[in-house]
């Protein structure tokens, strides 16, 4: 049973890798006067996934590039095109599948560093601006449609892209839906909803409707949850902007905090779980080009892309 009065504990996360020089180029971009007000930026690092080989691929939106690194820490660019992309996750077919902001949903041919359009609309209308992505263990996608949508403009949507092809509207009424995963039993979809600082959770019925949609964490401080993933105990791990990386467990209660000292570490906006037992959680800081790491107590949850 939960003790409320258990102290929180605290992770620290270390450095693991830093984009390099050579990819840095201090401007302003069309991604960034928007989403960070005229103040030029080196980057910003989101959707971090890990292929089969161990390669972590990560996107810096802002540039329009999605990287390549090795496990010895070495970069490159697979490609870079005329997008923003945001969240990823592979598929069993080894595809990397990319939620982009301008152009929807993109497929990666990781080893062509070709990328093309799968879903650019929903019933005929463009998309928002999809920000998150992350498939069942059927290999059905759901992935979130966030654009400039908040508290004034609760109009975000969360959407299932079915193995089969049918696209359904999960949800339709999210203020900044963000990051996105499935619990390790398929029955219910976690969401982060940044300018609501919460995170709902959608139960799935037998027949794959949502019914009673509601608050499953209800968070303050700092920005808001972006990047979100479960691990193998169902426990949730949420990338707060300000603060660092919670651990909840499968009640939603907080047990772990992921922290960095490093006062430039303000912006962590994704993580994927890796290392050779799963649990080690490498984190994407946004603005600083850093990929952090850090040793977490629960490894996680079995991904479709890498089953």
């Amino acid at each position: 049973m939960f003790n409320p009065f258990k102290q929180l504990e605290l992770i620290k996360a270390e450095v693991w890798t830093s984009m390099p020089q050579k990819f840095r180029h201090k401007s302003r971009t069309k991604w960034s006067d928007p989403n960070r007000q005229n103040v030029p930026i080196e980057c910003f690092l989101e959707g971090p996934a890990f292929d089969r080989q161990g390669n972590l691929f990560i996107v810096d939106t802002a540039f329009q590039r999605i990287f390549r690194i090795t496990p010895q820490g070495e970069w490159d660019v697979v490609v870079q095109y005329d997008g923003w992309p945001n969240g990823m996750k592979f598929h069993q077919d080894g595809r990397l599948f990319v939620a982009d902001y301008r152009r929807g949903i993109m497929v990666l041919d990781t080893q062509a560093g070709t990328i093309e359009p799968l879903l650019e609309t929903a019933y005929s209308e463009g998309f928002k601006g999809c920000n998150d992505l992350n498939f069942d263990s059927k290999g059905d996608l759901y992935f979130t449609d966030q654009g400039q949508t908040g508290i004034v403009d609760p109009t975000g949507r969360v959407y299932r892209l079915k193995a089969n092809g049918d696209l359904q509207r999960l949800a339709s009424n999210v203020p900044s839906p963000n990051g996105i995963t499935v619990s390790t039993t398929d029955q219910h979809v976690y969401v982060g909803v940044t300018r609501a600082q919460q995170v709902w959770r959608l139960p799935l019925m037998h027949d794959g409707q949502v019914s009673k949609t509601g608050v499953a964490i209800q968070m303050s401080g700092g920005v808001g949850p972006d990047g979100i993933e479960m691990d193998s105990d169902n426990g949730l791990l949420v990338c707060h902007i300000g603060t660092g990386v919670w651990r909840f467990d499968a009640n939603m209660l907080p047990t772990h905090l992921v922290y960095s000292e490093n006062p430039d570490h303000n912006h962590m906006t994704n993580l994927a779980f890796g290392g050779p037992d799963d649990k080690t959680i490498y984190v994407t800081e946004a603005m600083s080009g850093d990929v952090l790491c850090a040793q977490v107590p629960i490894a996680g949850k079995k991904l479709f892309g890498l089953s």
